[in-house]
């Protein structure tokens, strides 16, 4: 939340472009912003150690390719900002990451206690909000592209090409998840009006006919 809201302030007061903003016209702003952003780096470090945490808990069901791929990827992306990018069109990704934050923190806070869990039914929902927030930052990022600033143009394709990735993985996450299809005893269930015939089960016929069969046969 305070990510949030000192990026907010800083880039509002700054005066920031939303389409394009490069790296050194709003001055003391782009100082701001680099300073939040560092914090917001080191942030994504304490994040990569949940990895860790579930490694010792022993944990290895939620260590998946997505999890471990998202964390160490950006742990390393930002060390890049940082160096290179740290403020203008950065501002734009981890402004919505931090808002996407706010929801999920609150969300698994609010898990912790037992009479609100019947309330969370909005968890697959989250992950839409995630999927939201990599598009507008693939548009915000290609608008630079489109109308060039001055902010490196290089930069602005890897950071389209990762968040694409991250969309993908995010889309086979979300199905597998929250789109599972329906079982194989669901799909071959037959209904109730066609169990009854002339009223009897179907069963008592096949039944019927099985003793008939055997008795011709004797």
């Amino acid at each position: 939340l305070c990510f949030l809201f000192q990026l907010i302030l800083a880039t509002w007061e700054g005066g920031y472009n939303l389409q394009c903003q490069n790296l050194h016209s709003a001055g003391e702003a782009d100082i701001r912003v680099a300073k939040v952003l560092w914090w917001y780096y080191f942030s994504k470090v304490i994040e990569f150690m949940d990895t860790i945490f579930f490694v010792l808990r022993k944990k290895s069901s939620q260590i998946t390719f997505l999890h471990v791929y998202h964390h160490a990827t950006m742990f390393n992306i930002w060390w890049c900002v940082l160096n290179w990018i740290p403020c203008g069109q950065s501002f734009f990704g981890p402004t919505l990451n931090s808002f996407i934050h706010v929801l999920m923190y609150s969300y698994y806070g609010l898990s912790v206690i037992p009479s609100m869990r019947k309330y969370l039914w909005w968890k697959k929902y989250l992950t839409q909000a995630q999927l939201i927030q990599f598009l507008l930052t693939i548009v915000h990022t290609l608008s630079a592209a489109v109308k060039p600033c001055g902010f490196p143009f290089g930069c602005l394709m890897f950071q389209s090409s990762y968040m694409a990735t991250l969309v993908i993985l995010f889309i086979n996450f979300y199905i597998k998840t929250y789109r599972k299809a329906p079982s194989r005893t669901a799909v071959k269930e037959t209904p109730a009006t066609t169990e009854i015939k002339n009223g009897f089960h179907k069963d008592y016929f096949a039944a019927a006919n099985g003793l008939q069969n055997n008795k011709k046969a004797q």
